[in-house]
């Protein structure tokens, strides 16, 4: 894409501003280096379209792509003019917080990034013990409705086929009440009151859910429909 101008801003957007290369970078800046990372953070784009955006952001010196060693396959870093996007997405998120929930649809509400940005959101640190298992059972899907998070030190895995574990805490409730309360518009406690979220395990964890699960950078701004 030319735009024929020399403002810098044409010339960015000749780079970014492409469709899903914000969302691109918003999933390398947030730790993802390996192709099925993104793509699971982008399960609506296709394989080859992400190879492109990638191979793109690499020819413009956005992203450093290495050979796994002794695996197959690469892994894709951001270098400093892509980590020196962080603050746009964060004002990109903020104004989208502001003005663009009202746009929400319920086929925005995809269970993967859902997960995805749970898994992200989990500080181990204050978890009790070497080894926590939570389970998420949600009610208004057929696909996948069964996710599973184990917490080891530092190391968060995510699955949807039971790991034979004794599970910690049960999380039972629909993706929407659940992208809500991680998003702001509502919390736990109003979730359970309104028998929209049941919540079962040892009440040291439950009390303190949002302390290790913790909640998105963006909940605190309301819609401007509430300014």
């Amino acid at each position: 894409m030319d735009y024929g101008q020399f403002c810098p801003i044409a010339k960015a957007s000749e780079i970014i501003g492409e469709k899903w290369t914000l969302l691109v970078v918003r999933e390398l800046l947030m730790g993802g280096t390996r192709f099925s990372e993104l793509q699971r953070g982008l399960s609506l784009m296709s394989p080859t379209m992400l190879s492109k955006r990638l191979s793109t952001l690499e020819e413009h010196g956005l992203v450093l792509k290495k050979k796994i060693s002794n695996q197959k396959g690469y892994e894709y870093f951001p270098t400093k003019s892509c980590s020196e996007l962080l603050p746009i997405i964060r004002t990109l998120g903020d104004w989208g917080m502001r003005w663009a929930r009202s746009n929400l649809t319920e086929k925005d509400y995809d269970v993967e990034l859902l997960m995805l940005y749970l898994k992200r959101s989990i500080n181990p640190q204050n978890l009790i013990g070497n080894e926590t298992v939570i389970r998420f059972k949600f009610t208004d899907i057929k696909n996948y409705p069964n996710w599973w998070m184990v917490v080891k030190g530092n190391d968060v895995d995510l699955c949807v086929k039971d790991p034979g574990k004794e599970v910690d805490v049960y999380f039972t409730t629909t993706v929407k009440t659940m992208a809500g309360i991680w998003m702001g518009d509502t919390s736990y406690k109003k979730a359970i009151a309104g028998d929209e979220l049941k919540l079962v395990g040892p009440k040291a964890l439950i009390k303190d859910v949002s302390r290790w699960m913790e909640i998105s950078v963006f909940a605190d701004i309301a819609p401007a429909s509430e300014i």
